[in-house]
């Protein structure tokens, strides 16, 4: 990754921001304009709660943004089913990929087999639609974080994921390096939670962040030429 800071122009770089609004006090108006933001700075997609994939993917037909539906979605404590419902859904109403919160207790409670099936029947759900896998890395150990990595690899997942930015805290460069790891090639990494200035962006890229999830994608992106 050495050398991708200093060859990176804006474009490139807003290739790799999902454009994020999961508050969930946002509008239709809000919604709207986050897609028409998306368009208009050539960002890889938009991601957002469930209940507005269909619109998002109205507002968003024939143009190269994509829709992300982020589920089980900000705690991961929903049951297996329900991820796997809300999945499936997503994908029918136009989600192009899926961020799945792992259910963190399962975890923490040494319940690793359960999390691994939960992310594999997600990932069925899902279908074409590429699925991230979120960590919440400020919630997990070293080993946990590539316990759940290795998971994500075994049960077909397209992406692992740092942080759902709901959490105590989000990206690191550290985690990201950690994450690169042990997955290597084999999957990308979406950095998300915290990430609101360039300089910030280009350190996780360079560590290994594939794409970033980001609500400051605007600004981020300002700070380069072009």
């Amino acid at each position: 990754m050495k050398g991708t800071v200093a060859v990176l122009h804006r474009a490139e770089l807003a290739r790799r921001i999902e454009h994020t609004l999961l508050r969930s006090h946002a509008s239709q108006e809000d919604i709207a304009l986050l897609c028409d933001q998306a368009v208009e700075n050539g960002f890889r997609m938009v991601s957002i709660n469930p209940a507005w994939v269909s619109f998002c993917a109205r507002r968003l037909e024939g143009t190269a943004v994509g829709v992300d539906a982020c589920v089980g979605f900000p705690l991961g404590a929903t049951t297996a089913r329900v991820k796997v419902e809300e999945a499936r859904e997503a994908v029918d109403n136009g989600a192009t990929e899926i961020d799945m919160v792992i259910n963190i207790g399962a975890l923490k409670s040494g319940y690793g087999a359960f999390v691994e099936k939960e992310i594999s029947a997600v990932v069925e759900a899902a279908g074409v639609a590429a699925v991230k896998v979120i960590l919440e890395t400020s919630c997990l150990t070293d080993d946990e974080k590539a316990a759940v990595c290795e998971m994500s690899v075994r049960a077909g997942a397209a992406y692992v994921k740092t942080s759902t930015g709901f959490a105590q805290g989000g990206a690191t460069v550290e985690d990201v390096v950690l994450m690169r790891g042990v997955v290597g090639g084999r999957l990308g990494i979406k950095a998300a939670g915290g990430i609101r200035n360039c300089a910030d962006a280009l350190a996780l890229i360079e560590a290994g962040a594939t794409v970033l999830g980001t609500s400051a994608g605007i600004a981020i992106i300002g700070e380069l030429a072009g």
